[in-house]
């Protein structure tokens, strides 16, 4: 896996955050934090998954949003697409846990491409409910996907992070 390409695909919101039990303002979304520290560890390509309707500024008004959009199982349109995923071998999939899983903009991502052969690493960032049903619904959505345990860390410990990616990059052969 040390040779092969390696694609960091993440979803991540800036802005109003529940952050260690209280609502704060993040200029960087706690999962694009964590995806720019693996990209400087592995030298891979960054994705980021954005929608084209844009999720409201306020905290609440989000969460409102992302858990009608669940109830749903709405495809939320994406604002961009990659230009081609088959030189791909490994992606490194990351995403917030909302309601229980990844938000409904990262099942339009997986939906949206072949990953037949391709290995995916599932990340989150949460506040008290780690990957939730994300890996098994990785694997439904994906099932000739060969999908790897996930690591999942408190939104709030991000920037504390380094030693337990660095752990989690090293079980997958990619240490650094």
């Amino acid at each position: 896996m040390a040779n092969s390409k390696i694609l960091i695909a993440y979803f991540s919101r800036r802005g109003n955050n529940y952050f260690n039990g209280r609502i704060t303002n993040l200029s960087i979304g706690n999962t694009e934090i964590v995806a720019q520290k693996i990209q400087k560890l592995t030298g891979s390509d960054l994705f980021e998954i954005k929608t084209v309707k844009q999720y409201p500024e306020d905290y609440y008004k989000t969460t409102e949003m992302a858990k009608e959009e669940k109830r749903k199982n709405a495809r939320p349109e994406l604002a961009n697409k990659l230009e081609n995923i088959s030189s791909y071998e490994m992606i490194f999939l990351r995403y917030p846990n909302w309601w229980g899983t990844m938000p409904m903009a990262v099942f339009t991502f997986l939906e949206s491409y072949d990953f037949t052969g391709k290995t995916i690493a599932p990340f989150c960032t949460h506040e008290g409910s780690g990957l939730g049903s994300s890996e098994h619904d990785i694997k439904k959505l994906c099932p000739n996907a060969n999908v790897l345990p996930g690591l999942a860390i408190r939104g709030s410990n991000v920037n504390q992070a380094d030693k337990d990616i660095q752990n989690w990059l090293s079980k997958l052969g990619l240490s650094t």
